[in-house]
């Protein structure tokens, strides 16, 4: 069922009305500053369109896991300015989250103004999806707009139990190409469609597997999993990190899948993580004992490259290697440029957040794929087929 989007409300219900916008500023911070604020330009499109109709914008998000509690270094505050430069006006702070206090504060902002509230999470209420909570969120504005898609599969009181007090409750725009892009890549790709999946355990990625065997044309593995898969074909794997009670359940996969999940033809191995220089590929059959998988080999970026560029749906969650770390980012990567290079051609590229979209970012690619998505587990739920509290909340689109 389609969600009604924030862009789809009239103008008469946002001028002048306070409007509770859930983000996702789950940002890292080093010494007191805000180390990447790319989750923060996300939300800029929604916190613009609802300045430009003369709403009044409440920000409310969570940082870090304080664990109910008030924590100064998961405080908000010095996300202020940086929110600020960002929208391109002043920007209020409150800090405290519900209550007498910050209900005026919200009352207190002017037409297009916004206004950022402390930490979610330092409420008890928050991730228990408190009800007396959701009431206190709901008195703090006038309608519910959600953005934040990263934290979309968590049911807390700010990102599902406010919906049920406060009306509307739609999509962000942030929210709305989310679900755009990975439902129709997931219910109507442009064929080829194929998906690219990497990552160190095959444990947090056997669901998304099997969602997608049904319905992609290929299936590319990438990663430390893969190795689980070797020890499934009975072949050597040295000291790579393998899931031996995940076995079994490679084994199966790989019967059932058949020609449509590929797997390395090579890899990078090496003595150890910190000895990179005596880095070399090998065969996938010739996997030293004393040594481990750290990438995906020459052959296999080239293969998987050349998979890429016919094509015409991707999605990719999961880094090839330990990407952070050359030479094993070469995998990670040439799958980076190859979409890049495909989404030029016209193919849509999907990078399915998490680790997969700090690498596009680190490789100054980002911009060249069709979507980013902002959600990492958000990212795998959705792509499992399991409803997301954050999106099922919210107005459908026929909704009156």
């Amino acid at each position: 069922m389609r969600r009604k989007s924030v862009r789809q409300l009239a103008a008469a219900t946002l001028c002048g009305r306070r409007v509770l916008v859930r983000v996702d500023f789950n940002v890292p911070l080093e010494g007191g500053t805000v180390a990447d604020d790319t989750r923060i330009r996300a939300a800029v499109p929604t916190i613009s369109l609802l300045r430009q109709a003369g709403a009044r914008v409440v920000l409310a998000s969570h940082l870090g896991r304080p664990k109910g509690k008030r924590d100064p270094k998961y405080s908000l505050a010095p996300l202020v300015p940086v929110v600020a430069a960002a929208v391109g006006t002043d920007v209020a702070w409150c800090d405290e989250t519900v209550g007498a206090n910050a209900v005026a504060a919200t009352r207190a902002i002017p037409e297009g103004g916004v206004l950022l509230l402390e930490n979610t999470r330092f409420l008890p209420g928050e991730e228990q999806n408190d009800d007396t909570l959701s009431r206190q969120l709901a008195e703090l504005a006038d309608c519910y707009v959600n953005d934040a898609f990263g934290a979309a599969h968590r049911a807390h009181a700010s990102t599902a139990g406010v919906a049920a007090y406060l009306r509307p409750a739609v999509a962000g725009l942030l929210m709305e190409k989310e679900l755009q892009y990975l439902g129709g890549a997931l219910e109507h790709p442009a064929r080829p469609f194929i998906a690219i999946l990497g990552g160190s355990k095959i444990s947090g990625k056997i669901d998304v597997i099997e969602a997608l065997l049904p319905k992609v044309d290929g299936l590319l593995i990438g990663g430390a999993m893969a190795c689980t898969f070797f020890r499934a074909m009975g072949l050597p794997t040295g000291t790579s990190l393998v899931e031996d009670e995940r076995v079994d359940m490679a084994r199966a996969l790989l019967d059932r899948a058949g020609f449509r999940l590929t797997l390395p033809h090579d890899v990078t191995v090496a003595p150890a993580l910190e000895r990179g220089a005596e880095a070399r590929d090998v065969k996938r059959d010739a996997i030293p004992a004393d040594e481990a998988v750290y990438d995906i080999g020459a052959d296999s970026r080239a293969s998987y490259s050349r998979a890429i560029g016919a094509a015409r749906t991707i999605i990719w969650n999961g880094p090839m290697g330990v990407f952070e770390r050359p030479p094993f980012d070469a995998g990670t990567l040439a799958i980076a440029q190859a979409m890049a290079d495909a989404t030029a051609r016209g193919t849509t590229t999907i990078v399915g957040g998490g680790d997969s979209a700090a690498a596009v970012e680190r490789a100054g690619l980002a911009a060249r794929m069709s979507h980013v998505s902002t959600g990492g587990g958000a990212t795998l739920e959705f792509l499992e087929g399991r409803a997301l509290p954050g999106v099922e909340c919210l107005d459908a689109e026929d909704a009156a």
